[in-house]
């Protein structure tokens, strides 16, 4: 991948897990949250019921992009999971164009959980992109990612 982000894009994504660069996804979906509510009525007030948050889930993420040499590195991150699981941290920055920081978030406890590879159909030629999924159990301070 060249050393500049694509000017044709608008946001760029970069995946950095325990500090080490994963490289620039173009596409980033599930970054999200949701508290579990359970309803208490209570005896005497039927004006409202109680709203008690009882949990919180966090979806899986997921990154995609055009194969490029930096797929190497999501490759190595997977096989190491072979010699044991850690679960790192990771951060995710939304990028302009020219590098600058639109949005960070850190992970916590991040853990892949899916790559799938490009359909290589000389049938029906089209860019081969991956695309990485990986879970976690929270967002934290994406520090200076």
């Amino acid at each position: 991948m060249p050393t500049q982000p694509d000017p044709a894009s608008t946001v760029f994504f970069k995946l950095t897990i325990d500090g080490q660069d994963l490289g620039l996804f173009n596409g980033c979906d599930g970054l999200s949250s949701e508290v579990q509510i359970e309803q208490r009525q209570e005896g005497g007030i039927n004006g409202f019921v109680w709203q008690l948050p009882t949990r919180v889930t966090f979806s899986t993420i997921r990154l995609t992009r055009p194969l490029t040499p930096d797929t190497a590195k999501v490759a190595a991150w997977i096989s190491s999971l072979a010699t044991g699981i850690t679960r790192p941290t990771a951060q995710i920055a939304a990028l302009r164009a020219d590098g600058s920081i639109v949005a960070q978030w850190g992970l916590v406890e991040v853990l892949p959980v899916r790559w799938t590879g490009p359909t290589l159909d000389p049938a029906s030629p089209a860019v081969a992109t991956e695309t990485l999924e990986i879970a976690h159990h929270g967002f934290t301070d994406a520090g200076g990612a």
